[in-house]
């Protein structure tokens, strides 16, 4: 609940891991991930999923104005840079990490309201020896959404870290996300958790700070 009673709207948009399968012609319609997790957790809440797999940044910013604009958030959470890495190792379609932050700062400038921000680190784990070499370029899109958090005043969620940190305690990165990418129901519940705890932090971004431009 918000401070005033009223019930809080949670919106969260992003790739594949947001979008877990979710009905896209129901509108409430959560998927199988860490979303439908978080829900369940916070039952008081409104919670909408806005994720479309296979979105980068670009992707999200084709539709940021009629899926994310209208939906009038408390809380957004923004989750996207797997597939800016992904695509450049199996379509040849790079993108850099300067590209990945110019269009990221143009989401943020455009987020409706004021509400309240959390952006989640994109993660992976290596289970092919290729996968190895793409940890390089997926390191300068986690520095960009750690960078762009501070700046913002939002909360982080480091998940990179503590995905990696999980699967070195014994259970291994296949038992979290088969294909390095995609997460096991064991390894969304890491994430739900990792979200709630920076969900509780108190992040804010007020509407009076404006707009986030470079810097």
């Amino acid at each position: 609940m918000t401070s005033g009673g009223t019930t809080e709207r949670l919106v969260f948009v992003g790739d594949s891991i947001t979008d877990a399968g979710r009905d896209r012609a129901d509108a409430g319609s959560l998927g199988d991930g860490y979303v439908s997790l978080v829900a369940a957790g916070l039952p008081d809440a409104q919670v909408r999923n806005l994720g479309v797999g296979g979105d980068r940044a670009v992707d999200l910013e084709a539709r940021w104005d009629r899926d994310v604009a209208a939906s009038a958030p408390d809380v957004l959470t923004l989750y996207v840079g797997v597939n800016d890495t992904w695509r450049r190792f199996d379509a040849g379609d790079p993108t850099s990490a300067e590209e990945f932050e110019a269009t990221y700062r143009r989401l943020l400038d455009r987020v409706p309201g004021s509400p309240r921000l959390v952006l989640v680190e994109p993660f992976l784990l290596p289970v092919r020896p290729e996968q190895h070499g793409w940890l390089d370029d997926l390191a300068g899109k986690r520095e960009v959404v750690g960078r762009l958090a501070g700046q913002a005043g939002a909360a982080l969620v480091p998940l990179h870290t503590v995905l990696t940190a999980a699967a070195a305690e014994g259970v291994g990165p296949q038992a979290l996300a088969p294909d390095g990418v995609h997460p096991t129901p064991a390894a969304s519940q890491v994430i739900a958790d990792a979200w709630l705890a920076a969900y509780r932090s108190g992040a804010a971004r007020t509407a009076d700070e404006g707009p986030l431009r470079s810097g």
